[in-house]
């Protein structure tokens, strides 16, 4: 048989694996549970309070538990099976859709803002679970080789389930109701159950010696801030998931108040990045021998900045539809190469570790972000919030371009023993690539 090269044996290789499909349906269909709820419940904050900050509080809430929890579920990515993580996580998901489905059901008028709260509290715990055993066991599938292709198919499928999610929610909303909706998202966690209980890992559950759970989160922030990589990667995942991130919330208010459309438009609205993200993934899927991982990475983040200074302003429908398409294009960028960074720049034996001090980075800028946007919404405009926030995320976008290796230098796969150098040189090359220079 003819081997398949270029674009189609690029995606074939990745495809052709039965584990890492069905993985990439499992992250699809989470996805697209996961952003339709936060449709379902933040148009239902609307409703019930008409707060721009209580809607802020909703992606705070969302977001809380990854700076508390997210090392620590580094640390069980490293020592237990990654796929009955991903089981535990999404049982947690299935309860709490059926309790909140039961008191929707039975009476509506009990409903009140602080069920939300719990309710995307939960939500966003068991992302912070899930997301390091979920983004590691894609390496362990695929292996180095294929990463960044697996992981931009990876963002392909997130990204269908966060353009399908909230246009699904909308379409259910504006047709029937909040009880259709919550059952609708019972049937999607229970399918997603079902799909994690055939996943096969590699079976990898850290080294021989497990060190005591302090000294190894100590030795992993350790390990992260010796590397310049490292350092710079972390620094713009806080900025921007702090100043740039949270508009995502924000657009149904830009949806109803701005633009005056209903909720079946507000989905579609809230999907617009989805596109741009599905489009600039599938660019990257079908990439070979990409070395400029960090510079991707931060010409993504920039990209997704200034749009956001000039997407609120625009007074129509489809000029802002088609700004927020192209803000997931440069979107696609930042998220792709943010996983693929982290873990080429890690040991092999702690990269559950590295994804969770990731996740700490993103929650500890998210629900700060999220608060603010919406206190100086509410006491001025959600205008101004969004632009001074994307204005004030460039300018310290600049320190990361200068003095980060990101921007400039070519990114090596970081070997095992490394847990205690800082790693190679930018220019050197490691001592074995089996990729023959994808790294």
């Amino acid at each position: 048989m003819r081997q398949l090269s270029g674009v189609r044996g690029t995606l074939w290789t990745v495809l052709q694996n039965a584990d890492f499909r069905l993985i990439w349906y499992v992250g699809s269909v989470g996805e697209f549970g996961r952003r339709m709820e936060l449709l379902v419940l933040s148009w239902l904050i609307l409703q019930l309070t008409d707060s721009y900050f209580q809607l802020g509080l909703v992606l705070a809430f969302n977001n809380l538990s990854r700076p508390i929890i997210s090392m620590f579920t580094g640390y069980i990515a490293d020592r237990f099976p990654r796929g009955r993580i991903l089981i535990a996580g999404q049982l947690i998901n299935v309860l709490t859709t059926a309790i909140l489905l039961s008191v929707i059901a039975y009476d509506f008028e009990l409903i009140e803002a602080w069920h939300v709260f719990l309710a995307v509290f939960v939500q966003g715990l068991t992302k912070a679970i899930e997301d390091p055993a979920r983004r590691t066991a894609i390496f362990d599938i695929v292996g180095q080789r294929r990463l960044v292709n697996a992981l931009s198919l990876d963002v392909i499928s997130n990204n269908i389930g966060k353009m399908t999610g909230p246009i699904v929610g909308g379409i259910i909303l504006g047709a029937a109701g909040f009880t259709e909706a919550y059952l609708f998202l019972l049937v999607i966690h229970l399918s997603n159950l079902a799909l994690m209980a055939r996943l096969r890992i590699p079976d990898y559950q850290g080294p021989a010696h497990i060190e005591p759970v302090i000294r190894s989160l100590k030795v992993a922030v350790s390990y992260a801030w010796r590397s310049p990589v490292l350092v710079g990667l972390f620094y713009i995942t806080i900025v921007m998931n702090a100043l740039a991130f949270p508009v995502q919330q924000f657009i149904p208010a830009i949806g109803r108040d701005h633009l005056g459309v209903g909720v079946t438009l507000v989905g579609l609205l809230v999907a617009a990045d989805g596109f741009g993200q599905l489009a600039g993934a599938g660019i990257m899927a079908i990439s070979r021998d990409l070395r400029y991982h960090g510079r991707v990475f931060v010409l993504g983040s920039t990209g997704v900045l200034l749009i956001g200074i000039i997407f609120v302003w625009s007074p129509w429908y489809g000029l802002t539809f088609g700004l927020l398409t192209l803000s997931g294009v440069a979107q696609s960028g930042f998220s792709t190469m943010q996983s693929a960074v982290t873990m080429l720049a890690t040991p092999h034996d702690m990269r559950g570790r590295m994804m969770g001090l990731l996740s700490v980075c993103i929650g500890a800028g998210t629900p700060l972000g999220a608060i603010e946007m919406g206190a100086v919404a509410s006491a001025v405009s959600i205008q101004w919030a969004i632009s001074l926030n994307a204005s004030a995320g460039l300018l310290l976008l600049l320190p990361a371009m200068f003095i980060s290796p990101l921007l400039w230098n070519p990114l090596v796969q970081a070997e095992s023993e490394a847990a205690a150098d800082p790693g190679p040189e930018p220019d050197s090359k490691p001592a074995h690539n089996p990729s023959g220079g994808d790294a």
